[in-house]
């Protein structure tokens, strides 16, 4: 199975460097801007060819299900709540400079982001929450050529630590908004990954 996850379009957070998981934000003018550039691209139209995507996986937030409409807009949207971002508790809508202060989050970026956020989640949990999703999705497309998720860096992140082949860190898997990763999906593990 040929599986497609992008990330979505850039955000106001986004663009302010913000910790943006819970909060439901609709795209950025430049995010929209971005997106549509993309959609209209050479590259996209023969890589992922959106006009033939008939179903999409997104995350509930806004942000996900507006650029899905972009990128592929006469797929079905399918949404699935625990494809949701991480949940950044206290640092949410903050960014690193608002932070500065913070025993907590001095505590959390010496932990390398791993532990509790407080009053959010920690990077275990989320993780087992995104990879238990991506499982269940795939699960329901047993014998389809191929599935496309819409959704978000951590999520992708998450996924790709987790099976993706060669195996990399968390964040070596890193994507910008408006792009992700393609491969194939194989005895449980996501072989020949490429960006898009």
């Amino acid at each position: 199975m040929i599986v497609t996850m992008i990330r979505h379009g850039k955000t106001p957070g986004n663009l302010l460097k913000q910790y943006i998981g819970r909060t439901d934000q609709s795209l950025a003018e430049e995010g929209i801007a971005e997106l549509q550039e993309i959609a209209a691209s050479d590259s996209f139209l023969s890589r992922l060819q959106p006009e033939t995507v008939t179903r999409i996986y997104v995350s509930p937030m806004k942000r996900c299900q507006e650029s899905a409409t972009i990128l592929f807009p006469k797929a079905e949207q399918i949404i699935c709540e625990d494809l949701r971002e991480m949940d950044f508790g206290i640092f949410e809508e903050k960014n690193y400079k608002d932070l500065e202060d913070s025993r907590e989050y001095d505590e959390w970026v010496k932990s390398y982001c791993t532990s509790k956020i407080p009053d959010g989640e920690d990077k275990a949990g989320f993780s087992r929450r995104s990879c238990d999703a991506f499982l269940k999705c795939l699960e329901d497309n047993e014998g389809k050529e191929e599935i496309c998720f819409l959704v978000h860096g951590g999520t992708i992140m998450s996924v790709l630590e987790a099976y993706g082949e060669p195996e990399k860190e968390y964040y070596q898997w890193y994507a910008e908004n408006g792009h992700g990763y393609r491969a194939i999906w194989k005895n449980g593990k996501l072989t020949q990954v490429e960006p898009v």
